[in-house]
Formats: structure tokens, C-alpha cells, sequence
């Protein structure tokens, strides 16, 4: 079974019920060192600048994100939603307008 549109929250449930039993016997430590090196992995795909290499980087980051979102308890479509649903954190505006960092 493939499913083509779900929500952060969906995703956030789907991973949970693949991954969370193992996930819980790795530990948070263990499983932010897996998320870490996934990001490394995307950081290689970019470099390469193979699309297809980096949606597949993309999407193991998302997932290992995740896995140490349900480890932690954390609902990650709420806080994305409380810190970005009515635009930059910052300047409160949609674009953006703050001043660009270096």
C-alpha cells in the first residue's frame, strides 16, 4: 500500500507505527545520531545535485525527524502550525520581511 497526500500529523502516525518499537529500544540519543546522519546524507545528495538522490535524503530526515518527535511526545504539524501558522516567527509577516542573515 502507497498513500500519495497525508498530513504531518498522518505521517507523523504512519512512521510511529513502523518504526516506534524500534525506535524506543534505540533510544533518543541513538536515534538523533541516525537523524544527524541522514542530514549528512542530503548535504552529499545537494552537493551532487541528483533530484532524484535528495527527495529520497529528504524524505529519510523527515522520518527520522519524526521518530524523535513520537520519542519525545511531540505533536510536530502543532508546533510547526504554533511557531509558523500565521507567518515568520519574527517579523509576523508572510513573505517574510526580515533582514537577511549572512
Amino acid at each position: 500500500m502507497v498513500l500519495d497526500i497525508m498530513s504531518i500529523r498522518e505521517l507523523q502516525k504512519l512512521i510511529g507505527d513502523i518504526y516506534l518499537e524500534r525506535d524506543r529500544k534505540r533510544g533518543v540519543p541513538t536515534t538523533y545520531i541516525w537523524f544527524v546522519s541522514e542530514v549528512g546524507e542530503l548535504a552529499d545528495a545537494l552537493i551532487k545535485g541528483e533530484a532524484g538522490d535528495v527527495a529520497e535524503e529528504a524524505a529519510d530526515v523527515m522520518a527520522w525527524l519524526l521518530s524523535l518527535c513520537n520519542l519525545m511526545g511531540i505533536d510536530l504539524e502543532k508546533a510547526v502550525c504554533e511557531k509558523y501558522g500565521r507567518g515568520c516567527p519574527r517579523c509576523h509577516a508572510i513573505p517574510c520581511r526580515c533582514e537577511p542573515y549572512r
